[in-house]
């Protein structure tokens, strides 16, 4: 394989300890499968989530991530790049790198909270911090139940900020016959809001309106 275009689009994506690893890294494979170039960025506590969770197995160090995410994921050389947790020379970690959105999926309700009171403790932090600064396109897939008053009041000052809250709660009106389908309502809810061409799930509507127009002709 060759090296991945420069020219290709940039997209943020964070894992933060909360359930439902498997969220994000569907979203990376789409994200990857789609031709973006994608910047990850991994908590402690979300490789444990992700150990729990899944069978995918990461490294301790970055470099090791990045080659395991790579195969995993089947992207080209340079596609997914991971960056450490106090990487400060990341491009997320400035508003003068790369204008990307940044989606933490999962989002943890302590990195909601660190977001909506502006701490930078770590590369996620700082990442969060610089998209609403810098009003970039921040989506939220918090995975929680229930929200406590804490929880809900971090996630309303969060979205008058401008970042996009989207807890991960699949709907139903599409059938799912598995766990996979549930997981794929929520990554295609995700895509369509970071304006990426997805086929997981038809949108709402589209097939009464193409018999329509099937009876029309």
């Amino acid at each position: 394989m060759t090296e991945h275009s420069p020219q290709a689009r940039t997209i943020n994506l964070a894992f933060t300890g909360a359930s439902g690893a498997q969220y994000g890294l569907r979203l990376l494979q789409c994200l990857v499968a789609a031709g973006c170039r994608v910047h990850v960025m991994i908590s402690r506590a979300a490789q444990v989530v992700i150990a729990t969770e899944t069978d995918l197995k990461l490294p301790g160090t970055p470099p090791g991530m990045q080659a395991t995410l790579t195969e995993w994921a089947q992207a080209d050389p340079g596609q997914v790049l991971v960056f450490g947790r106090e990487d400060w020379f990341a491009p997320p970690a400035s508003g003068s790198g790369e204008k990307a959105p940044l989606v933490i999926c999962p989002c943890s309700t302590g990195t909601l909270s660190a977001l909506a009171t502006g701490a930078s403790n770590n590369l996620i932090e700082r990442a969060g911090d610089v998209a609403l600064k810098e009003r970039r396109q921040l989506i939220l897939v918090p995975r929680e139940a229930p929200f406590s008053e804490v929880h809900l009041e971090n996630m309303l000052k969060l979205n008058r900020m401008g970042a996009v809250i989207m807890p991960a709660s699949p709907g139903f009106y599409h059938k799912p016959a598995s766990v996979q389908d549930l997981v794929d309502f929520v990554v295609a809810r995700v895509l369509d809001h970071l304006e990426i061409s997805q086929d997981l799930m038809p949108r709402w509507g589209e097939e009464r309106a193409q018999a329509k127009r099937n009876a029309s002709t």
